[in-house]
């Protein structure tokens, strides 16, 4: 029974004192399939499309072979439950940037879940993936976002009018960004 137990633990991948950060199996097809249709979450991301089980199962499949990015679901350290997911992408290794997206389920907004993730996230990012530059996208509407991602460090560097077309109207999107030693100096990493 003990041996049982021990296959099913979910690798923590990265470690932060709420949550880790784990990749994604196609064991968690139906996990994500329900994340990906919760209207909030839907919402806030801008999700327009709506995917079936078998594109969600081909998705995960195809994100295992794909070098340029790198998709994490974020878990709670007690429970192990997954409560949202975050994704590096479009690795430019020539140029040393990259993208970032995060979406937590609604319950668990509000509570530094978030804002721990994208730390794990963006210190793996600088520290080993060895970026340089780290980008977002947030819609207008989503303030809570957008202030959070200030807090970590990022800067606004343009609005991209328009952009998403959702429910009926436009909303502008917001492209913000943070340097590697932007973070440092923030978050107290050291250069080797």
């Amino acid at each position: 029974m003990q041996h049982q137990h021990t296959t099913n633990t979910p690798v923590r991948f990265l470690e932060g004192e709420q949550v880790y950060l784990r990749p994604i199996g196609l064991e968690d097809t139906d996990l994500y399939f329900r994340m990906l249709f919760h209207p909030e979450t839907r919402r806030l991301t801008g999700t327009q499309k709506s995917f079936t089980r078998e594109q969600i199962h081909r998705y995960i499949e195809g994100k295992s072979q794909d070098t340029s990015s790198l998709l994490l679901l974020i878990a709670l350290r007690e429970t192990d439950e997954v409560i949202g997911d975050i994704a590096l992408q479009s690795i430019d290794s020539y140029n040393r940037n990259a993208n970032i997206r995060i979406a937590i389920e609604e319950p668990y907004q509000g509570k530094g879940y978030g804002s721990e993730a994208m730390k794990l996230m963006l210190d793996y990012g600088f520290g080993i993936v060895n970026l340089h530059r780290i980008e977002l996208n947030v819609f207008a509407y989503n303030e809570r976002a957008t202030h959070v991602y200030e807090k970590i460090g990022f800067k606004k560097e343009g609005v991209q009018r328009d952009a998403l077309y959702y429910n009926h109207q436009y909303h502008d999107s917001i492209l913000m960004s943070i340097l590697e030693d932007e973070f440092r100096a923030i978050h107290g990493k050291k250069t080797p």
